[in-house]
């Protein structure tokens, strides 16, 4: 149990008790039968993001869809990847953010630089602005023997945070509550000011293993709505909801507060027990082995297509590293 943050020991985060940056904190509150997972990012991001010269409206953007990967992704429970994937008709046509287990993460975001930049000239680079319509796309990938599972939900202008509730409610018919922040941080050093990205997002589910409050938690119905039989949706979420409400995007991303003291300023009167983080780090997949794999199977003329100045260059879209072939390391194919 977390104690009173009167009684907490002045510790630093990252220290023992407190998972620090780039972790995801589980917990529950057994009297509301809920689970969840929170987290704070922050050198993860100065990673992914540095490497792209992103818009910052683009930036903050993919800097959401990274945490709620994290969130989704450290929640699997087998070796594999947990794939979040978008892809509209808005300035940003497709983001790309994969978790592989037990702790990497990748992501990159395509955009149209003309059409986010007239997006921000007319006042408007909200999420809903920048995906406009299209399709999420949430993939668990268990590893070439097994069967993907997807689930997709549509984007009508609708934010990532939204799109994820949309997700549990129509597939896994779980009441679930999503919320996400984003913040660029100036930090005074040695030397000279810097610029850092920093992110958090809150997770919350209701998970009862009472039969009466299943029955409560039937969707339609669990989402504050009355289902046909007449029930309504069940106290203890309608308090979650209400205590999730109270968030400022302030508290889901400032250091000083941490995954930790967030969760008991929520949920203390109700007693939150939070478990052991789960290290989230900036690790791309690719590699000259897969890459050439890959080259292999192409035909003489797709290589003949991809040679330029007598080389064929790879360069990864994730991590921007480069990969250069000679083309005589590939068996012409018809």
């Amino acid at each position: 149990m977390i104690a009173p943050e009167s009684k907490l020991p002045q510790r630093k985060l990252g220290e023992f008790g407190h998972a620090g940056d780039d972790h995801v904190v589980p917990f529950e509150v057994g009297v509301l039968d809920i689970r969840g997972r929170g987290v704070q990012l922050g050198p993860i991001l100065d990673q992914i993001l540095g490497r792209h010269a992103y818009p910052e409206p683009v930036a903050r953007l993919l800097a959401e869809a990274v945490v709620l990967t994290a969130l989704l992704g450290t929640a699997l429970k087998f070796d594999g990847k947990f794939i979040l994937q978008t892809r509209s008709d808005g300035p940003v046509d497709m983001l790309v953010a994969d978790f592989s287990t037990p702790q990497s993460m990748r992501a990159y975001a395509r955009y149209d630089r003309e059409a986010v930049d007239a997006a921000a000239e007319a006042g408007d680079t909200s999420p809903e602005a920048l995906l406009g319509s299209g399709v999420l796309a949430l993939t668990i990938d268990q590893g070439e023997h097994m069967q993907r599972y997807q689930g997709v939900v549509p984007l009508e202008r609708t934010s990532l945070e939204e799109a994820a509730r949309v997700y549990f409610r129509q597939s896994e018919q779980i009441p679930t509550e999503v919320r996400l922040a984003v913040a660029k941080m100036v930090v005074r050093g040695n030397g000279g000011a810097e610029e850092r990205w920093r992110a958090g997002g809150l997770m919350t589910q209701f998970l009862p293993e009472a039969a009466e409050r299943q029955r409560l938690s039937d969707l339609p119905g669990g989402d504050g709505e009355e289902d046909d039989a007449g029930n309504g949706v069940d106290d203890a979420w309608k308090e979650t909801l209400a205590l999730m409400s109270t968030v400022e995007a302030v508290e889901l991303v400032d250091p000083e507060v941490g995954a930790e003291r967030l969760l008991y300023r929520l949920f203390h009167e109700h007693g939150v027990r939070v478990y052991d983080g789960t290290e989230v780090v900036d690790d791309c997949s690719c590699s000259r082995e897969k890459i050439k794999t890959i080259l292999d199977g192409f035909t003489a003329e797709e290589i003949d297509s991809s040679i330029e100045g007598g080389a064929i260059r790879v360069n990864c879209e994730f991590c921007s590293t480069s990969y250069e072939f000679d083309p005589a390391e590939f068996k012409p194919k018809n």
